[in-house]
């Protein structure tokens, strides 16, 4: 029996599982294997899995076979000025047809300069200008890969002062013009609304949601500026903040149950701690569904 058929198909909303995935490591590939059916789906970066083959492809097929996948890429830039990356690309398109991920998401930023790639996702103005070409490589790589690209709202620390737009109208003009559609990262809203002063709820309460395809939850670390203001990090390396969990009800009671990623990529706990993790944002899905048969 598949994993598909074991869960029920009340699960299946939409082209992957409207409950809870976790990112894939190598860390837990025997937990996984041993104990099937504790989480929904799993999110794999491309960049990790772009050699030909070895160990990483042997887990990677193994796991696909039981569970749904969303490619969730970091290197392609798409915010970039420059041209796109054809080679990344085209081994991007590779990986697509190999695992026939359910989605497959990038981040709105950018990351190299000439040929310097920085370990880092760089904030964009949002400009005509830049509207342009970001637009432009989205269709570029939905021609490419063949399916429809799902676009993550950043986490900033520093703001421009000659947008032309929101943040909010930006996503939702590229969505309405290229077709792709939305990743909502509801860490990041927390994150950007704590280090520019704006409201988190508003930004969630006025975010497009008919294009949301799916949701990231990841934990935060906070510091000082000089002038003694907090400042988050998106750290991805502990649990979700209780003001996150929050955040998050608010926008399921909005988009209604939609796949749901905890992020945790750095100084990754045992496979135990993460399964809590998903679970509980699971119970929110749940509840959220649950109401809604009510009313209806």
């Amino acid at each position: 029996m598949s994993l598909a058929e074991d869960m029920g198909l009340s699960w299946f909303d939409g082209p992957i599982p409207a409950r809870t995935g976790l990112g894939l490591k190598p860390d837990h590939y025997a937990d996984i294997l041993e104990s099937p059916a504790k989480v929904g789906w799993f999110e794999v970066h491309p960049e990790n899995y772009m050699g030909a083959g070895g160990p990483p492809h042997h887990y990677l097929s193994r796991i696909r076979e039981s569970y749904p996948l969303s490619l969730h890429g970091v290197g392609l830039s798409i915010g970039a000025a420059a041209p796109l990356n054809r080679d990344h690309l085209e081994r991007l398109k590779g990986l697509v047809e190999r695992y026939q991920p359910a989605l497959f998401s990038e981040h709105l930023a950018w990351s190299t300069h000439d040929d310097v790639f920085l370990n880092d996702l760089l904030p964009l103005p949002y400009t005509e200008e830049t509207f342009a070409h970001v637009a432009g490589h989205v269709g570029e790589v939905q021609e490419t890969v063949g399916r429809q690209l799902l676009l993550e709202n950043p986490s900033t620390y520093v703001a421009f002062e000659n947008n032309d737009m929101s943040e909010i109208e930006f996503l939702g003009q590229l969505a309405a013009q290229t077709g792709c559609g939305l990743l909502l990262d509801v860490n990041n809203v927390h994150v950007s609304a704590t280090n520019h002063a704006f409201d988190a709820e508003a930004y969630i309460d006025t975010f497009p949601i008919e294009h949301v395809g799916e949701i990231h939850l990841a934990g935060f670390a906070e510091t000082r500026d000089e002038a003694g203001a907090p400042v988050l990090i998106d750290a991805h390396d502990r649990r979700v903040a209780d003001r996150v969990w929050a955040l998050y009800e608010r926008t399921i009671k909005r988009t209604g149950p939609r796949p749901t990623l905890i992020e945790w990529d750095n100084d990754i706990p045992e496979w135990a701690i993460l399964v809590r993790e998903a679970q509980r944002a699971d119970q929110i899905i749940e509840k959220r569904r649950t109401n809604h048969a009510a009313i209806d």
